[in-house]
């Protein structure tokens, strides 16, 4: 339980983050955007629905921000 709690917040934080600078990244670059959701459960187009190191990065990236957080106001 702990573990899924866990997984679905850094998750979350972590897509957030990703579609952001994704987004930014993409507009000036004059590129196609993905979608939020794909952000967070891998791409459209792909016969892999369950892509293990994008959901590893997003947990990575999540949990690196929290704690930044963390530490700014402790």
């Amino acid at each position: 339980m702990f573990y899924g709690i866990t997984h679905l917040i850094l998750n979350s934080v972590g897509g957030t983050i990703r579609w952001v600078y994704g987004s930014i990244w993409r507009t000036i670059f004059k590129q196609p955007k993905y979608e939020y959701k794909e952000y967070l459960h891998g791409p459209k187009h792909s016969k892999d629905h369950w892509d293990q190191h994008q959901h590893f990065t997003n947990g990575i990236i999540g949990f690196i921000f929290l704690a930044v957080i963390i530490y700014m106001f402790v």
